[in-house]
Order: structure tokens, then C-alpha cells, then sequence
């Protein structure tokens, strides 16, 4: 019997976890950073003596999610809770870069120059007042960063909302500051049902319209008053009010949305294939002679960073406290010896070293990087530069590299050098946890109540503008809408039938992503032989073919019930294991455990009880989860979300989550995502509207086209690029103006406040900039006449003042991409017409759009739930707007000698079209 497809197992014998609460940590870290550099903000609160002292917040610098082994010297932000204002007499906090006198602020240029000063900034003039709700703005906005919102600007989902009339005004700050407010205010109780009602007395009479807008946001779209506390549950009518939903999946992704569409008066029904809840989440309840028995986490089993995590909260409501997975993880030889620590940290630091050396390369590179592997490069690197020369170093390195495809669930050779990393910046940073008992909790806890049919096997999914049928078997299933949550593997199967098809642009998206494997072996054993005091230990292999077989173990001891140790398959050997007998894997296992402990005088026992996974067989999964392959970007994710049939099908999943892929938060957080979605499209129907939502419910829509003719605008200047009809000379047409804002807000004149408080100011906001900085640029859109085009490009002073002639002068509306209304459409038609007509200027590829910028600095580490890292980083970086241009980095300049060194000689073959390999090499 495949364990996977058992029916659930009852949690009830597991006794109850006690609640502990989890806030930030306020343990400061004297040295964060080792290798200071003089442009991070960071580095100069670590240079500041009077910086490190008490009252500092840590603040995990985003990274890649974890596994495996721990960070050697993690990377936190130090922030001071205090926030960056100055006390003015009667008016209260006034911003320093502020005048007391001043009765209107200009709009604030870019979402990541708008300085948190105005946050608690109040003026004579109601029309320009900026609220003050506590003094307190600083640790909420800290908070509202943790759960994926920047602390001082929009989000596109906001934008696209439309939850301000205007971007970058005085309501916007307000918007912002009652958002973080009432997100704080849950999260100080998340078992609670917060109400518009306690904040009234908060908010000024004047601004609840904006507090009505604000609240009703953030219920809607899940970022509050979700999961499974009673107070949330008893919000589900008694009889649902709206048309029914038919949620294909009782996964994380599945389940999220069916409580919350429920919530939303839904009538709701999950139809799964397996005999189980939970998808690629299953808990196991292992058990053997004597009473001995344990909770086996066989899928999904790491929160990965805990400081934002909503299954982290759904934890805490359920009154269960969270493990911290330990960083200590010792490493042994094929001869069960521990590796000797100098050797060990010798080839960590080569491996960081290669790693930097492919993120420089990459930059390099540019868009031919989209086409090349990780693998290759490190590979290459490796040769070049002679690391991991002798048997036992070459060990090391394999060991370093299966813990790389463990956290992608896929081969090297197959990821993207370009792309592999591009979620790195939304880590959510804290510790990475075991749910004591497994989480299949958690699954029980979103599955009460939701209608489930099980062992439903789809194979054909209708939808028209009249609703959808979903086909199981003999039986049909009629909605007025439909989720999809099949895993990814399941997709590119192509064992579900779409009528119609569906459109192009997401087959190619799903046919690019990358779908690896991770196999585990669960051991219960009648006593622990491996010591209580740490959570991994490691194992290398002197075949790099079977580098990731056993690489890892996991113990669970601590948190399953039981004496229960799990060893993982990762990479070719994930494959590999498949097709190889459970009798054979156990017996290697053993074999492994035997010649690390027996040398020590340590008997090891057969186990009580093995369980192998096969997640690749699997028809329900085909699979573990998702990657970026050779080829793929994070537009992808994005592709695979998007709705088709005028909102009627939808899809969730971690593969459709560009921020959190691979992950069962992601998975989570998608559900809740479309669960909004969904509901926007029936009140825009009910109010008979046609909300073009969904950017590509074919390849020629709105969004989608507007992404393509940007990668290639006619006009550029600063932060603004243009596009419009160039066989229209009528100075008169209409062009379609974009507005990129992604440069942090020069340093601003602070008052006669103290050096160090007025240094712990700037740090703070810097920081909190420079957070968001690195997760997303934002673009907004407006029309214009080509005439006022070439007018506002002659406007001197910079882009805050063309932004500020824009808005001020000519009285301009920024939108989102969704808010520019039918009139663009024609637009955008027409100049992809006439583009359809050029002839190409430049044969040199293009990335694919919201890609062109591509990471600066040290490629991020791919060493999710704890994997052994890497030094820090050594401070360089490339602009921000990187891109390639004529094989050169804008801005960037070389010496001749620089220009024969190894990494130009890569670089010059590499753009040669020669086999990855052979290029490289050469």
C-alpha cells in the first residue's frame, strides 16, 4: 500500500501542546554582519557602539528559505524601536524632515522614497492631516513587513485594488499607517475576530470612510481574521447566500480557500482524489509494540520562518507551541567518522565563494544567463578555480550541493542561473519550527467542516461564462466557479483535460517551471540511540550520482511522540529511490546509522516501523514542488495563477506563488489570494460589470501585452519609460507612460535632535527601505498626449520633480496596470500593431518581462529550513536596474587587466552559443 494514499489518522491520542507565544526576538546581535560594507545602512549601526544596546529589534535579512543545515553567521538588521520624529509643541510628532508650519505635502516621489517620517506628522489643514494613532507606528510597521507588506508604500494587489484615489498623497500615508494599525491590533490576539468597531475611537470621525476601505481590504483578502480560532469559525452563515464554488484539491492551498469562501457565504465543495485531506502534507502516525508510536511528517514538515507565517498563527490558535529546529548539525565521512572542522569550514567557504562567483556571473551575463544552469556554472567554477581538489573535499562539496537540490527539489543541471533565487527577497525571516505532532494538525484544523468527497479522480474540467463542470469518473459537478489546486506535476502531466484549453501563455508557463523530488525514509525505532540534542546530522557520499541518498536525517524525537528519524533523498537519488525496494533503502540506512554510531559503542536497533515515500509516483502529485528550471522566470508563478473564462476557473497552489513557492505557507497564503479573487468577480458580476481581473485570460490581454511592449519602450528618462504609436505623429496621440520606483529617498536635514538618536532615525528607515527595495519594484501607469511627453522630459531637476510637475501641474492619477481603463486597450492595440509591423532592431534576446532587473549583490543561498551557509556577503553590488545592454553593465567600467580574468574569459565564451559545459569550461 503506497502510505500516501492512506485516509487520514486521527491526532485525538496525541496529547495537547501547550500555547507558548512567540514574539520577535529581542535579542540583539553585536556583529551581524562580518564583512562590513561602507554602502549598507546595517553596517554602520554595528560601527555605532551607542546603536548596540538594549531595546533592538532583530530583523532577519531575507535570504533563501532554509534547509538542511544552519546559516553559520546569519544576517539581521538591528531596528530600533523608535520612530523617526521629532515632538513640536502642541501639534504632536512632527516629522523632521517637516516644518511645524507647513499646511500641505507635496506627494512623496516612488513607494520606497515615501518617508515614514510623515507617519505621525499632524497639520492645521484636515485636508492634508496625517493621523496619529500611537506611538507605536515604528513596531507595527515592522509587523505589517513580516506579514509581506512594505512599511512605507503600496503593494500592487493594493494598487490594483484601488484601496487609495491617488498613489503617492497624504491618504495614502494614512491608508498605510491604519492598515499596519489594525494588522498589529490581530496580531497582538490572533484567536480573536477583530472589528471595524475598536478602532473607532483611534481614527479621527473624518477618516473612517478610509478605515472602512482599509478593514474591509485586509478581511477580504485574508490578511486578517483567518485560520480556525472559534471566534473565526462562528463567522460561517448558517446557510450560504452566494453561488456555489467547486474547489478541485483538499491541499493547504484548497483548504485556505474553502474556509475562507465559506467565511464569504460560499456554498463550497472540495473534491479530492486521495482518501485523505492535507495533498502533499501528510502526517503518519507511526506506531509499534509497547505503546511506542510517533507523528511522521512524510510530506511537507518545516515552517519555514516563523515571523509572518500564517501557519504559524493557525499554530498558535490552536494552542500548539512551535520547536525550534537547532542549528547544530555535525557532518560524518563514508567511514562514519566526523568530517574534521577545518576541512568542513574549508570547503563551506569554497562553496560560498563559487556561489558568489555565479551571482557575479550572471550580472555579467545578462539575458543569456536566462539559458544556462546553475549547475554549470558551479561545476565550472569549481574546475576553474580549483576548489575541492582531493577525494574528501570533493565530498564536502557533493554534500553542499545535494543540500542545493534539496532545496529546490531538483537537479542543478536543470535550475536557472538567473532565476533560481528570485523569491529569496520575501523570506519571512525567524526561526525555521517542527509543529510538535505533526501537521497534519493543521490540515485537521482547515478541514472541520468543509465539505470533502473523496477518492474523486478529475479528468475533465469545463468552463464557459455560464459557470463550470468538473469531471469525475461518471459523475458531474456543476458551479458557477471552479479552483484548481492540482499540484504542478499534475498539470504538466496533462492528466486533467481543459475545454476549452487552455491558453497558450499558461501551458508554456507550466510546460517551463521546473517540478523536482524529495523521498524521505521514516524510522521508528523502540528507543533514541542518536542523542536528544540536536535536530540533523549529515552524511556524505564519494559518488556524486548518489550525493543526495541519506544525505540528511532528520530526528523528530523531540516532537513526534516518539523515537522517529527520518533520512532524505534529494536530487538524481530522489529519482533514483522511486524504483528502489523499501527492504533495500532500509538496509542502507542502517548501514549508514551502524558505521557512524557502533564505532562510538552505540547499539543500533532494527526499527519498529519504516515507511518509504513516493512522491514522484504519486498520481495525485507526480512530484514534490515547484522550481525555477533553465528557461523559467518568476513571471511563471505569476502566469500560473492567473484566472481563464472571464473568472470562472481559478488556480492556487505553491507553484503559483512567484513570493512563497515550495512551501507549504505559499501554498496556504495562494488559497486565501483566490479566495478574494473569486469574490470579486461574483460582486462584479452581481453589479453586472466586467472586470477584466485576470491579465491573461488570453495571450493579447491588457496586462500581459503591456508587460511585452515595455521591455522595449520608445522613450526613456529616469524613472519614466514611454510606449506609443510611432506611425501616428499627431503630437496629439495617445502614449502610455510607466513610472518605476525602486530608489531608495535621499538622506533628508534632520533637526537639533542628538547624533544618536538622530543616526538611529535614518538607520531605521533606511533599513526598512532597503528591505522593500530588494522584494519588488513597483510600476504605475498613466495616459498622456505624446506632446506632454516630450514636455515633461525636458523638466529639470530629476525625476521627483517630473513626478511632482506630473501630479501638482498637470493634476495626473497614477494607477496600477488594471486601472487604466478600455481607453488604453485601444492604445495598446494599436502600438502592438504597429510593433507586429517593425522590423526587429536587435536580434539580442529579451528577459521576459518584470525580469529585466535582475538581482544584485551575492546570489542569495538556496539553503532552506536550516541549511548550512555561507559567509556573509562582502558588500558589492550592482545597480539596482542592472540591465545588460549591448554585452556591458550600465555604470560599470574595467581595467584591461580586469578584462582577462577568468570570469570576462567565461563570460565572452558563454555568449558564444557553445554547449553549456564546453563553454563554460573554456
Amino acid at each position: 500500500m503506497n502510505p500516501l494514499d492512506q485516509a487520514a489518522d486521527q491526532f485525538s491520542s496525541f496529547p495537547p501542546l501547550q500555547f507558548i507565544p512567540y514574539p520577535p526576538p529581542l535579542n540583539p546581535n553585536p556583529n551581524p554582519n562580518p564583512n562590513p560594507s561602507p554602502n549598507n545602512a546595517s553596517n554602520t549601526a554595528i560601527q555605532n557602539p551607542n546603536l548596540a544596546s538594549t531595546n533592538l529589534l532583530s530583523f532577519t535579512v531575507p535570504k533563501k528559505r532554509r534547509r538542511g543545515r544552519p546559516q553559520r553567521k546569519a544576517t539581521s538588521f538591528l531596528l530600533p524601536p523608535i520612530p523617526n520624529i521629532t515632538l513640536n509643541g502642541n501639534n504632536g510628532p512632527i516629522p523632521s524632515s517637516i516644518s511645524s508650519s507647513t499646511t500641505s505635502v507635496s506627494a512623496p516621489f516612488g513607494p520606497n522614497e515615501q518617508n515614514t517620517n510623515f507617519l505621525t506628522q499632524r497639520v492645521s489643514d484636515t485636508t492634508d492631516e496625517i493621523i496619529v494613532i500611537n506611538k507605536e507606528s515604528t513596531a507595527e510597521a515592522l509587523i505589517a513587513l513580516s506579514a509581506g507588506f512594505p512599511a512605507d508604500s503600496l503593494t500592487e494587489e493594493e494598487i490594483d485594488a484601488r484601496v487609495v484615489p491617488v498613489i503617492g498623497g497624504i491618504e495614502q500615508v494614512n491608508y498605510i499607517l491604519i492598515r499596519n494599525h489594525i494588522i498589529a491590533k490581530w496580531r497582538e490576539n490572533v484567536s480573536n475576530w477583530v472589528t471595524k468597531e475598536m478602532f473607532v475611537d483611534t481614527i479621527p470621525k473624518h477618516f473612517h470612510v478610509l478605515l472602512d476601505s482599509t478593514y474591509n481590504y485586509l478581511v477580504s483578502h485574508g490578511y486578517i481574521n483567518f485560520g480556525v480560532a472559534p471566534a473565526i469559525k462562528e463567522k460561517v452563515p448558517a446557510e450560504p447566500t452566494k453561488p456555489s464554488v467547486i474547489v478541485i484539491g483538499a491541499g493547504l492551498a484548497g483548504l485556505a480557500a474553502a474556509r475562507q469562501l465559506m467565511r464569504f457565504g460560499f456554498k463550497v465543495t472540495v473534491l479530492e482524489g486521495r482518501k485523505r485531506a492535507g495533498g502533499r502534507v501528510y502526517t503518519k502516525k507511526m506506531e509499534g509494540g509497547n505503546r511506542v508510536c510517533a507523528a511522521a511528517d512524510l510530506g511537507g514538515s518545516v515552517l519555514t520562518g516563523t515571523l509572518g507565517n500564517p501557519l504559524g498563527i493557525v499554530a498558535r490558535q490552536l494552542g500548539s507551541s512551535l520547536h525550534k529546529v537547532r542549528d547544530k548539525c555535525p557532518l560524518y565521512s563514508l567511514d562514519g567518522k566526523p568530517v574534521d572542522p577545518d576541512m568542513d569550514m574549508k570547503v563551506e567557504t569554497a562553496f560560498n565563494r563559487l556561489l558568489d562567483k555565479a551571482s557575479r556571473l550572471r550580472q555579467l551575463m545578462g539575458e543569456v544567463s536566462v539559458d544556462v544552469s546553475l549547475g554549470a556554472a558551479l561545476e565550472t567554477f569549481r574546475q576553474v578555480y580549483g576548489d575541492a581538489v582531493n577525494d574528501e573535499e570533493m565530498n564536502l562539496f557533493n554534500w553542499h550541493l545535494a543540500n542545493l537540490e534539496y532545496a529546490n527539489a531538483g537537479l542543478l543541471s536543470k535550475l536557472s542561473l538567473a532565476f533560481w533565487d528570485q523569491d529569496d527577497p520575501y523570506d519571512m525571516g525567524g526561526d525555521h519550527c517542527f509543529l510538535p505532532g505533526g501537521n497534519g494538525r493543521l490540515v485537521q484544523a482547515l478541514a472541520e467542516n468543509v465539505t470533502i468527497l473523496y477518492e474523486k479522480t478529475i479528468h475533465t474540467i469545463r468552463y464557459g461564462s455560464d459557470g463550470v463542470q468538473v469531471i469525475a469518473g461518471s459523475q458531474v459537478f456543476e458551479g458557477d466557479m471552479a479552483l484548481c489546486t492540482v499540484p504542478l506535476g499534475v498539470l504538466k502531466c496533462g492528466s486533467i483535460k481543459f475545454i476549452p484549453e487552455l491558453p497558450q501563455r499558461k501551458l508554456d508557463g507550466i510546460k517551463r517551471l521546473g517540478f523536482g523530488l524529495l523521498n524521505k525514509v521514516a524510522m521508528l525505532f523502540p528507543h533514541v540511540f542518536w542523542g536528544t540534542d540536536l535536530d540533523t546530522f549529515g552524511h556524505l557520499s564519494d559518488d556524486p550520482s548518489r550525493r543526495g541518498e541519506f544525505f540528511l536525517f532528520y530526528s523528530y524525537a523531540t516532537v513526534a511522540g516518539g523515537p522517529l528519524l527520518i533520512a532524505l533523498v534529494a536530487g538524481e537519488a530522489a529519482h533514483k529511490f522511486e524504483s528502489m525496494p523499501p527492504t533495500d533503502a532500509v538496509t542502507r540506512v542502517l548501514q549508514i546509522l551502524k558505521g557512524i554510531y557502533e564505532p562510538q559503542g552505540i547499539n543500533v536497533p532494527e526499527p519498529i516501523q519504516t515507511v518509504c515515500t513516493r512522491w514522484g509516483g504519486d498520481p495525485f502529485s507526480l512530484g514534490s514542488y515547484s522550481n525555477v528550471a533553465v528557461g523559467a522566470s518568476g513571471d511563471d508563478y505569476d502566469i500560473l495563477a492567473e484566472s481563464v473564462g472571464d473568472g470562472r476557473l481559478f488556480f492556487a497552489g505553491e507553484a503559483t506563488t512567484r513570493r512563497y513557492p515550495a512551501s507549504m505557507h505559499g501554498a496556504f497564503l495562494s488559497g486565501l489570494r483566490e479566495a478574494a479573487n473569486m469574490a470579486h468577480y461574483v460582486n462584479a458580476r452581481t453589479l453586472r460589470k466586467k472586470v477584466d481581473r485576470s491579465p491573461s485570460k488570453n495571450a493579447h490581454s491588457c496586462a500581459s501585452v503591456l508587460a511585452d511592449l515595455f521591455r522595449e519602450p520608445d522613450l526613456e528618462f529616469g524613472s519614466f519609460s514611454v510606449i506609443f504609436d510611432r506611425k501616428n505623429a499627431d503630437p496629439k496621440s495617445t502614449a502610455i507612460l510607466k513610472v518605476t520606483f525602486s530608489e531608495p529617498r535621499k538622506k533628508s536635514h534632520h533637526d537639533g535632535s542628538k547624533p544618536d538618536q538622530q543616526h538611529s532615525k535614518k538607520l531605521l528607515f533606511q533599513q526598512l527601505q532597503s528591505h522593500f527595495n530588494h522584494q519588488q519594484q513597483l510600476h504605475v501607469y498613466t495616459l498622456l498626449s505624446r506632446q506632454q511627453v516630450l514636455e515633461l522630459r525636458e523638466v529639470r531637476g530629476g525625476d521627483e520633480m517630473r513626478l511632482n510637475y506630473l501630479c501638482e501641474r498637470w493634476g495626473v492619477k497614477l494607477v496600477g496596470r488594471k486601472g487604466l481603463g478600455p481607453t488604453a486597450d485601444s492604445v495598446i492595440a494599436s502600438i502592438k500593431a504597429e510593433r507586429g509591423n517593425r522590423k526587429p532592431a536587435s536580434t539580442a534576446l529579451a528577459l521576459k518581462s518584470g525580469t529585466s532587473k535582475l538581482k544584485t549583490g551575492i546570489l542569495k543561498r538556496k539553503m532552506v529550513r536550516k541549511a548550512k551557509i555561507v559567509r556573509s556577503s562582502n558588500g558589492s553590488t550592482a545597480p539596482a536596474n542592472s540591465n545588460v545592454v549591448n554585452g556591458k553593465v550600465p555604470g560599470e567600467t574595467r581595467t584591461a587587466e580586469e578584462t582577462r580574468t577568468a570570469d570576462q574569459m567565461l563570460l565572452d565564451t558563454l555568449g558564444s552559443g557553445q554547449n553549456q559545459g564546453d563553454m563554460l569550461k573554456k
